[in-house]
């Protein structure tokens, strides 16, 4: 399963298009030596988020070592620039035990950050993440994109009034440093040298061809997450007395829903229909990554509905 030129071997999709299944199998056959999966998936890094992520299980992990798996508490913002350091950090330790590494994950941001590379941005403390969220609570995010406006019109004018996860980033920067966010970008784009370097990785795409069988998996496996304890797993998760819907980890597909249905906003079939919509958008828009990355030609694309393991064993395999 060795990729061409040292080139770290990656599978990415869409969520429900079969990557988890084909990387276990992947990584049990192996050839040569044995193969370890990197999880991307800006979900599965949360510990106590299980069910809703899709999480290998214990057998699968026992069966395969995974990374980046439950890290940090959900309280925790865990960022692209940490996934990008931890993903390359992970690589070089496989490959001292003289295994391979194998990337797998459905969080776009995440791949993009290795493929190109990442600015150089600073940190901010919980407690202006913090006052943020609850300005979000109180007034909306469409009103803080305004004022991320006012401030910051360059990065505002590339964000939806919805991108809660964005429009939080490029204020948390604007008050903790008095600049900008894309003041801070330009500055790291002058310094090639500062910027988090790109990883070199031969990449195998999963792409649907039939909308209605990504979204006929999307709905039977939301109806299994639900039968398994999902909104158990988030009733347990409501208990954490640092815990709010506005923390990443509860702003995660499914999660979002159940805590909405568990407080009284939802009922259980506007919860199971929103959070398989949601489940679909969130697809649409990984399959909009997907195409990105085809355009530019730094995928190799398979049809997520016949993709077996000979056929991505030979795209590693392969030159070029």
């Amino acid at each position: 399963m060795q990729p061409a030129r040292e080139a770290v071997a990656c599978l990415i999709g869409p969520t429900a298009s079969g990557k988890s299944g084909l990387a276990i199998a992947l990584a049990l056959r192996g050839a040569p030596g044995p193969v370890e999966i990197i999880s991307l998936d800006s979900a599965q890094v949360y510990c106590g988020l299980d069910i809703g992520t899709a999480k290998p299980s214990a057998s699968e992990q026992a069966a395969v070592r995974h990374h980046l798996i439950d890290l940090v508490p959900p309280e925790v913002h865990y960022s692209v620039a940490r996934c990008h350091a931890d993903v390359l950090r992970t690589v070089s330790e496989i490959r001292s035990r003289g295994a391979q590494p194998l990337i797998v994950g459905g969080t776009m941001l995440y791949y993009k950050a290795l493929l190109h590379g990442l600015d150089q941005l600073p940190s901010t403390p919980a407690e202006v993440r913090a006052q943020i969220a609850q300005a979000a609570s109180a007034l909306g995010w469409p009103e803080l994109h305004r004022q991320l406006h006012a401030v910051d019109p360059e990065t505002a004018s590339r964000l939806a009034p919805t991108d809660a996860q964005r429009i939080s980033r490029a204020l948390e920067v604007w008050e903790h440093t008095g600049r900008p966010l894309s003041d801070w970008v330009r500055s790291s784009q002058a310094a090639p040298s500062e910027r988090l370097q790109p990883l070199a990785m031969r990449t195998l795409a999963l792409m649907p061809q039939d909308r209605a069988w990504l979204h006929a998996r999307i709905a039977s496996r939301f109806e299994e997450m639900v039968s398994a304890g999902l909104l158990e797993e988030v009733e347990g998760l409501m208990q954490r007395p640092g815990l709010t819907p506005d923390h990443p980890s509860m702003r995660s597909v499914g999660y979002r829903q159940a805590w909405l249905h568990l407080s009284g906003r939802l009922s259980r079939a506007d919860f199971l229909q929103k959070g398989i919509e949601a489940t679909r958008q969130l697809a649409k828009r990984q399959i909009t990554w997907l195409r990105s990355f085809a355009t530019e030609g730094s995928i190799v694309v398979l049809p997520a509905e016949t993709a077996g393991l000979d056929q991505a064993m030979a795209v590693w395999a392969s030159p070029g």
